[in-house]
């Protein structure tokens, strides 16, 4: 089977279609899959609904796709840097499901491991726990999380070999896993392919079986906010 693509809309023909859940990996501005939510631009599929820790900035990740009013419903964790985000959520005109950090990636790994649901904590006695079934285990209030499964997940990696084995970097690492698992189809974009056999086993974060399209591309690793100190006089 046919695992590497040429660009990021090759590796998406056919698999896009509007009303789709998207599992997008990345940590604020690190490790997003930009090449690939691009591509979802460009195709003008709409009424999509992202489960992703946040939704970018204005003019990069999610956000444009924000700003392109193809995005109906946001599953995420924090949305502070994004103007656009909250002017729809404020107008009415985006739908938001707020989880918890730790959640969201539960979430994400339950569905990916076939786990329809589970009881937590985090969030008891809050509006997160509104209308979710509650449960006592030895005496302590627990809500119910359903797993997430995705019509289509897309991650951004660090190296790659043929075979789609991935290794992220740093905190890339953090909510990519997770997303390229609870997806039905998993896309990633890479910085670097190597061939087959040339990544060390025990350095491998995800088995190549999760990853049906691979691309490899040039990355901005944009930063969301830039804190300099003063230069000290010599």
């Amino acid at each position: 089977m046919k695992k590497i693509y040429d660009t990021a809309e090759a590796a998406l023909d056919g698999l896009l279609r509007n009303d789709m859940l998207i599992a997008a990996g990345g940590f604020g501005l690190c490790g997003i899959p930009e090449l690939l939510l691009d591509a979802i631009r460009k195709s003008g599929v709409k009424n999509l609904t992202f489960a992703s820790n946040n939704a970018g900035v204005d003019d990069f990740g999610i956000g444009i796709l924000l700003a392109s009013r193809q995005v109906k419903k946001m599953m995420s964790s924090y949305v502070g840097e994004n103007a656009e985000f909250m002017r729809q959520y404020l107008e009415g005109e985006l739908e938001v499901e707020f989880n918890p950090q730790g959640t969201l990636a539960e979430r994400m790994r339950a569905g990916g491991a076939g786990i329809p649901g589970f009881y937590t904590k985090t969030g008891v006695g809050t509006q997160i726990a509104e209308g979710k079934e509650h449960k006592e285990f030895d005496g302590e209030t627990y809500i119910l999380e359903r797993g997430i499964v995705a019509d289509l997940a897309i991650v951004k990696a660090w190296k790659a070999d043929e075979t789609g084995n991935l290794v992220f970097r740093k905190t890339a690492r953090n909510f990519n896993v997770p997303a390229a698992t609870c997806g039905k189809i998993c896309v990633a974009e890479v910085e670097e392919i190597v061939p087959r056999g040339s990544l060390d086993g025990d350095q491998i974060h995800l088995p190549g079986v999760y990853v049906h399209r691979l691309i490899q591309g040039e990355h901005e690793k944009r930063i969301e906010q830039r804190t300099t100190r003063k230069k000290e006089n010599a």
